[in-house]
């Protein structure tokens, strides 16, 4: 042994250590010393750091280490939780019986005292008293054996208090039977005041229906009358046109942009409601589409002082003196008069067109467009959302233009008609 330590190592230290050597080598291996280089670029100045194997082995165990336990603590918080949650559960459960078999056990005792009280009492009367009668022997026998009898009855409910997990002693069912009867007493008076208050409410609630209900209709009925009166004016062009108010509003009632809102949903009534409600509806739908009508038409003027200088139809054309049709009419005004949007809807054209010069063509929707010619300037770019109002271009006598103008169109699918209904007031 002596010449194999001398043969192979130097001493016997060094056989005791070799083991933990040749790991340290592997672990030189793995982890070889490292040299990094920093740069100070401020100041110019580079560093140069050492990491050696022991520290860098030791960085390695502690991110390993950090992982484990990480690791260990999600696998704890995700399954052991629950576990503990319903341990904690069934603890309490278990606290809420016997508190509750505590009581009942209380109860018994005193039951148990009370009974064996009785039976003392009636064993000193069987005993010392000489002169007691049949009857009254039988009816001292009689209550000795009745109280034997509840406290073997007594005994019985202690053994199945303890015994049986779904014990529920007699006195608490009464008890629990009691509670729930009065407390369905109190929320039946509840109940009935309730129900007077609430037939009270209903009688009021019908007055102020029926109120509402006339007072409705009587502001849907005026208002109606206004808005036919102001749609009357271009009745005519309507006509020449192939339309008619009631199409227009149904039209009108299902059309929807973001500038004029969602399409109008016409109220459900049930039929066997009274007969009023069915008007009412109808006539908030006729005064919605009256409304939506009104706001979507292109009616008014696109200019503030109204000064028209040639009209829709025939006429001598002003540079060849050649009969022609005019398309639309046309506004006198000077160069830089802003042009407003007779109503809300979208740029569809806004640019240079032949004969017509800087040109603004807005869609109003229901098939109805205007058009704004011979512009100086357009405020607008196709694709625009406008109101109603908006500041399209301004006046000017670009294009085939005799002198500072506006030619104003309304086309309804495409085709140009006379507007001037549209604009008068």
């Amino acid at each position: 042994m002596i010449g194999f330590i001398a043969r192979y190592f130097s001493s016997l230290w060094a056989l005791i250590t070799s083991p933990f050597r040749a790991v340290w080598r592997i672990i030189v291996r793995i982890f070889p010393p490292r040299e990094f280089t920093v740069m100070d670029t401020p100041r110019g100045n580079v560093y140069t750091f050492n990491q050696s194997s022991f520290w860098r082995f030791t960085k390695f165990c502690g991110k390993v280490g950090l992982i484990i336990w990480a690791t260990w603590s999600t696998y704890v918080f995700v399954y052991h939780r629950p576990l503990l949650q319903k341990r904690t559960m069934q603890l309490e459960a278990i606290r809420t019986m016997h508190a509750r078999q505590m009581t009942d056990l209380q109860v018994y005792l005193a039951k148990y005292n009370e009974l064996t009280k009785n039976l003392n009492v009636v064993d000193d009367k069987i005993l010392n008293t000489k002169k007691l009668t049949d009857a009254q022997k039988d009816e001292l026998m009689k209550s000795r054996l009745k109280t034997w009898g509840e406290l073997d009855f007594l005994r019985t409910r202690l053994n199945e208090m303890f015994a049986d997990e779904n014990y529920s002693p007699e006195y608490v069912k009464t008890s629990e039977m009691a509670a729930e009867y009065e407390l369905m007493r109190a929320q039946n008076e509840e109940l009935q005041k309730r129900n007077a208050q609430i037939v009270e409410s209903m009688y009021a609630i019908a007055d102020a229906d029926a109120q509402i209900v006339d007072t409705v209709s009587a502001m849907t009925s005026e208002n109606m009358e206004k808005l036919r009166k102001n749609l009357k004016k271009i009745q005519s062009s309507l006509v020449s046109l192939g339309l008619n108010q009631q199409d227009l509003m149904r039209q009108a009632s299902s059309y929807s942009n973001p500038l004029v809102g969602a399409a109008f949903s016409p109220l459900d009534i049930d039929k066997d409601l009274n007969p009023k409600y069915q008007k009412l509806a109808d006539d908030l739908q006729l005064w919605h589409g009256l409304v939506r009508l009104q706001t979507i038409l292109p009616i008014g003027a696109p200019v503030a002082q109204v000064r028209v200088t040639s009209k829709y139809g025939m006429r001598k054309d002003p540079f060849n003196g050649k009969p022609k049709k005019h398309k639309g009419i046309d506004f006198g005004g000077k160069i830089g008069t802003e042009l407003m949007a007779v109503a809300p809807g979208r740029v569809v054209s806004a640019g240079e067109r032949v004969g017509y010069g800087k040109t603004v063509e807005i869609d109003h929707g229901l098939g109805f467009t205007t058009l704004y010619a011979h512009l100086s300037q357009i405020n607008v770019a196709r694709g625009d959302w406008v109101h109603s109002g908006t500041i399209v271009g301004l006046g000017g006598s670009s294009g085939r233009s005799t002198g500072p103008h506006l030619h104003y169109e309304i086309r309804y699918k495409g085709k140009p008609f006379d507007p001037i209904n549209f604009v008068k007031e």
